[in-house]
């Protein structure tokens, strides 16, 4: 069996911490208690402190990180830290009450003792909790420098309200060294610097982790800070805006539980930019408004209303401007120029002009991975991949789409280590894709026209071939017979006349049927047809049994290659038709148009659901390629259309 003592820790731990936040939240009652007996204080509305938020959300989030993994040392942190903040102002409050009610030989001790745990409550909080956060251990050992400085400023600052003077406020103490009182005031403003340069060492640590963090990590140390902007800028503007910190240090610890928890971290980096750019336009439009109103007050004094309004109108319409501009200075801010997603375009643009058509695809992948800080990225054209980078796993495929039609998909691959996570992707992926689109159907493209290149030189080579073996094994025997017959009608001739008469026969059969091959030959090279009645009389003679031909501007004077290309179309097609078809009509159209159109349609029973690519429909689609146009089969129930499109 499994031993149960590590169990019975863990259940401890979360009972105490439970009882802190429950010890907390009593204290936190007290005080409210308490401070109702005493005068409203003059920097707050509220009737109850920024300590008092802090001492009721620290240790009930604290708790909640405990009760989730008890060994979580922020988690003890945000309890003992939320506990000691209102143990410090509970004790407080009730020292000035007693004070208030005409004092007590004790009240100097209850002082003291607020001192301490406040005390303990920095060096908790402001100390201990970013320098451990988020891991709960020190980035090194070296770290344990800062925090020994800072728990020496805080002690000599307690030992400095030990032996401090005594004040109507603090009662008679016990402890008051005389000749320190000349002192006193020098040596707290003095310990007041250094507890705040230990709080920036502290929060230094921050910075180098985030630095040597990967994405999730860094998600968990921006949430805390932008949380942390709510307490640090009303502590900076101070009295007037003060009491506004009791709203915002709730959120501190909330952030702080979310982060560790890892729970929906994404998208914190574009919550500061739009924040930022929010905060931004209504600066902007404010100042605007703000100078134009003051300028009418001066100037216009009779129309400044009218005057404030058009302010505000001038203000509405460089809204959108302003906020671009705005939202590209965030993201300069926020990612630098490899995660801007204008200078990425801009940049990409620059590398497509430069670079030439085959490496603009692996060029604009290079960018967009770069941009987006993943592992790798591929554009899969027509079942080929390229690819940059590491592409193991694919973390979302993106389609491309050029001019409406798809060309690809972007594959796109996880995110590697990056100076700000990637929830400025969508912008990215949005400002660079159409680009990706572009050389990729250019990619496309350079492929067909190769591989359109290799079936002409292919189809070429077979050419000669067979002209070769026409020529050499039909052709060239031929003729060798012939000369081989003439010679013996020649010696026959004075001996046997009539054996050299019937060589001469045969010698004329034979001289027949060179002419038939060379004929053959002329006609596999250039239909004589075609120079005999042209390219309209050469496709009527092709159909005369039985097709109807509609001829559809002036072919005269069409290219040679053209009128050959239109012919072999038109005569594979109806072949097609004869032999596979089954059809009761057929129609041949020839349009003139910036193109030649070259249309054969059928009422047949149209090509199977998997036909294969035989050599007729496969010869149709490269002629026309060769000359650069497009050859498309269409087919239904109801027959089938060929249609080739020649540029002339």
């Amino acid at each position: 069996m499994k031993p149960h003592w590590r169990k019975v820790p863990e259940g401890w731990a979360r009972a105490a911490a439970v009882a802190i936040a429950g010890v907390s939240v009593l204290l936190e009652l007290a005080d409210i208690w308490i401070t109702a007996q005493l005068p409203q204080a003059t920097y707050t509305p509220l009737p109850f402190a920024p300590e008092d938020m802090a001492g009721t959300a620290f240790p009930v989030f604290g708790a909640l990180l405990v009760i989730r993994g008890p060994r979580l040392v922020i988690g003890w942190l945000l309890c003992l830290g939320g506990l000691g903040s209102a143990t410090n102002i509970t004790v407080s409050n009730l020292a000035t009450l007693i004070v208030q009610e005409g004092g007590h030989p004790a009240v100097s001790l209850l002082w003291l003792f607020a001192a301490a745990v406040w005390s303990l409550t920095t060096y908790a909080l402001g100390i201990l909790l970013p320098m451990l956060y988020p891991t709960g251990r020190l980035i090194s050992n070296r770290w344990c420098w800062p925090g020994g400085f800072a728990a020496l400023v805080l002690i000599a600052d307690w030992f400095r309200v030990l032996i401090g003077p005594s004040t109507p406020r603090t009662g008679h103490n016990p402890f008051e060294v005389a000749a320190f009182a000349p002192y006193h005031q020098d040596a707290r403003m003095l310990l007041s610097v250094l507890i705040k340069v230990a709080l920036v060492l502290a929060f230094s640590s921050l910075v180098v982790r985030f630095r040597r963090a990967d994405a999730v990590e860094r998600r968990q140390i921006l949430w805390p800070l932008l949380a942390i902007s709510g307490l640090v800028v009303p502590w900076a503007i101070g009295d007037p805006i003060w009491w506004t910190a009791s709203l915002t240090i709730p959120l501190i610890p909330a952030a702080i539980t979310v982060a560790v928890l890892r729970y929906r971290l994404f998208g914190i980096d574009t919550l500061v930019t739009r924040t930022l750019v929010g905060a931004g336009l209504v600066g902007v439009i404010a100042g605007v408004y703000v100078l134009a109103t003051a300028a009418s007050s001066f100037l216009l004094s009779g129309v400044d209303e009218l005057f404030g309004l058009a302010a505000a109108l001038v203000a509405g319409a460089f809204f959108h401007p302003m906020r671009r501009v705005l939202q590209r200075l965030a993201d300069r801010a926020m990612y630098g120029t490899r995660g801007d997603p204008v200078a990425l375009a801009d940049g990409l643009k620059a590398r497509l002009q430069q670079a030439d058509p085959v490496h603009g695809l692996l060029a604009a992948l290079e960018t967009l991975k770069d941009g987006l800080a993943v592992t790798g990225a591929a554009a899969e054209i027509d079942g080929t991949a390229t690819t940059t980078g590491e592409l193991r796993l694919v973390a979302r495929a993106v389609p491309l789409v050029w001019h409406g039609q798809p060309v690809g998909t972007l594959l796109i691959g996880p995110p590697g280590r990056r100076r700000f996570p990637a929830a400025h992707d969508e912008r990215v992926i949005a400002a660079l894709t159409p680009y990706v689109a572009d050389a990729a159907h250019t990619m496309r493209l350079i492929t067909a026209l190769q591989r359109s290149r290799e079936r002409i030189l292919t189809a070429r080579e077979e050419e000669r071939r067979r002209l070769r073996r026409d020529l050499h094994d039909g052709l060239g025997q031929t003729l060798t017979v012939m000369a081989m017959t003439l010679n013996m009608a020649r010696v026959s001739l004075p001996r046997s006349p009539d054996l050299a008469d019937n060589l001469l026969q045969e010698l004329r059969t034979g001289m027949d049927t060179v002419s038939g091959d060379i004929r053959e030959l002329v006609y596999g090279l250039r239909p004589p047809a075609l120079d005999d009645l042209g390219l309209a009389g050469a496709v009527r003679k092709l159909a005369t049994e039985g097709p109807l031909v509609e001829i559809i501007g002036d072919l005269d004077g069409l290219p040679a290659a053209v009128e050959v290309a239109a012919y072999r179309i038109v005569q594979e097609a109806l072949t097609n038709i004869r032999k596979h078809a089954q059809a009761t009509w057929a129609k041949v159209t020839l349009r003139l148009e910036d193109a030649l159109i070259v249309e054969v349609s059928d009422d047949g029973v149209g090509l199977p659901q998997s036909p294969d690519p035989g050599v007729g429909l496969g010869s149709m689609r490269e002629r026309a390629a060769e000359l650069g146009g497009t050859c498309t089969i269409s087919s239904c129930q109801s027959g089938t259309t060929v249609t080739a499109r020649l540029p002339i």
